[in-house]
């Protein structure tokens, strides 16, 4: 499966994932000690939901276009950070993670992206100019291990690949159990398409095996049965979630599976703790 970004942005993996992302770190941001926010697949950093990538696939009339047409308030600091592109008009372009990351940077904050495509890294710089991030041009995985810990005591890693490799899921099992060996209390995002069960659940176990505390994984499904060979929605595990985001969590997934629901389906999104 190939999920590059360009193709699929605004899709309501990208509303969940984003959605998501926003509350956790404002969640972390509750105490004033700085952040290093690192993103191992930055992808391009903005992209144009007119384009022919995105128009290709049209799912964000599913995603982001969902979540605009909903009234619930729970949804607002999503909407306000993809107006934030826009000029505060509907939206056209959709921010990747590094412009969600990038507006919510404090003073005291960090951001180092990372992106290994040549016209995608490209692209990311010149979308990313006019902020602090620093661009990394590297192999992901030893990027993600190299940066932590970071230089302060707390941090977030954001790892978003496009899974075009058939040893994608191995390289983040292994890549997770060496950084956690090394930064034991940093928070880690590993987000992750859902094709069948089957096959997740077999990963969710390996991971399991890890026996990393305090691991949380989030699944959306977007429809009330599995539909065979197609794209069943996504998922993110979150290592060491902080208490306020996750004591914040059931409202706002609830508002997302309303606003996200394939018409004719109800939807579903659930939480497991994986860790001891």
């Amino acid at each position: 499966m190939n999920y590059r970004h360009s193709f699929h942005a605004g899709n309501s993996a990208d509303v969940v994932k984003h959605s998501l992302l926003i509350a956790l770190v404002r969640a972390l941001q509750h105490k004033e000690s700085a952040l290093t926010l690192i993103d191992t697949h930055a992808g391009c950093g903005l992209y144009d939901l007119r384009g022919d990538e995105a128009q290709r696939t049209g799912e964000a009339t599913q995603g982001v276009l969902r979540a605009f047409a909903d009234q619930n308030p729970l949804l607002n600091d999503y909407r306000a950070a993809v107006q934030e592109v826009n000029g505060g008009v509907e939206p056209l372009l959709y921010p990747g993670s590094p412009k969600f990351l990038a507006q919510l940077l404090r003073p005291q904050d960090f951001l180092i992206l990372n992106e290994k495509h040549p016209e995608d890294v490209h692209s990311l710089r010149g979308v990313m100019r006019d902020t602090p991030a620093a661009v990394h041009e590297r192999d992901a995985y030893e990027f993600w291990l190299a940066m932590v810990p970071p230089r302060t005591a707390r941090g977030v890693v954001v790892v978003d690949p496009p899974y075009e490799q058939t040893d994608e899921r191995a390289r983040i099992t292994t890549t997770l159990a060496a950084a956690h060996r090394k930064w034991a209390h940093g928070v880690t995002v590993i987000w992750y398409p859902l094709k069948d069960r089957a096959t997740h659940s077999r990963w969710k176990e390996q991971l399991r095996k890890l026996r990393i505390p305090k691991f949380l994984n989030v699944e959306h499904w977007l429809y009330d049965a599995d539909q065979p060979g197609i794209y069943n929605g996504a998922g993110l595990f979150i290592v060491n979630p902080p208490y306020a985001f996750t004591q914040a969590l059931p409202p706002l997934l609830e508002s997302l599976r309303a606003a996200l629901a394939p018409e004719g389906h109800r939807g579903e999104i659930t939480t497991d703790w994986l860790g001891d």
